[in-house]
């Protein structure tokens, strides 16, 4: 038997949102060391390229966590697998969900994260629905879009959901994992 609280009223929240059900876009893991890891992603599965992000001030201009403000970092590589984004974070600073996964669980799979394409009306059906956001960021993209935010499910899914509104322009990455040798 499994220790997930299914209730109908948990079932109803989810019909309540539509853009739950355009499917997964990404699986996020949270690691202890994202070079490392990366590679093994790499030389063992062949996912890659992969491209390194640091999240947190200047790059996100507004972050929160549990309704406060806030200020986080953490370095992320992305990589598409199919038609999935595979997304690995190793926390850096700060009080946030990924540090409190860890104490809890230790490293391993944390959330999926799901498209929107409009993030102010997706929060506001998820609050409608009973869902809270436990920690969200934006202003990343190169025009001071993209958001991210996530609701508080693990209690419900084993999992979190994070909702993602991608920026239309993002800023170059710090560096692509392998490295393109082909213009050497």
């Amino acid at each position: 038997m499994n220790n997930f609280n299914f209730l109908s009223h948990d079932q109803e929240i989810f019909r309540e949102l539509p853009f739950l059900r355009q499917g997964i876009a990404q699986i996020a893991i949270i690691v202890q060391h994202l070079d490392e890891t990366v590679a093994v992603f790499w030389n063992m599965f062949g996912i890659g390229p992969w491209h390194f992000y640091t999240y947190g001030v200047p790059l996100v201009k507004m972050m929160t966590y549990y309704g406060e403000p806030s200020e986080y970092k953490m370095r992320v590589a992305l990589a598409n697998w199919g038609e999935s984004r595979i997304e690995l974070i190793e926390p850096l600073e700060g009080k946030s969900i990924y540090t409190d996964f860890i104490a809890k669980h230790g490293y391993g799979f944390h959330h999926i994260g799901i498209l929107v394409e409009d993030m102010h009306s997706a929060i506001y059906h998820a609050e409608k629905a009973g869902l809270r956001i436990i920690q969200e960021g934006s202003g990343f993209g190169l025009d001071g879009d993209g958001h991210y935010a996530y609701l508080e499910t693990e209690h419900l899914l084993g999992i979190t959901i994070e909702l993602i509104e991608r920026p239309k322009r993002r800023a170059p990455p710090e560096k692509v994992f392998p490295p393109d040798n082909s213009t050497s």
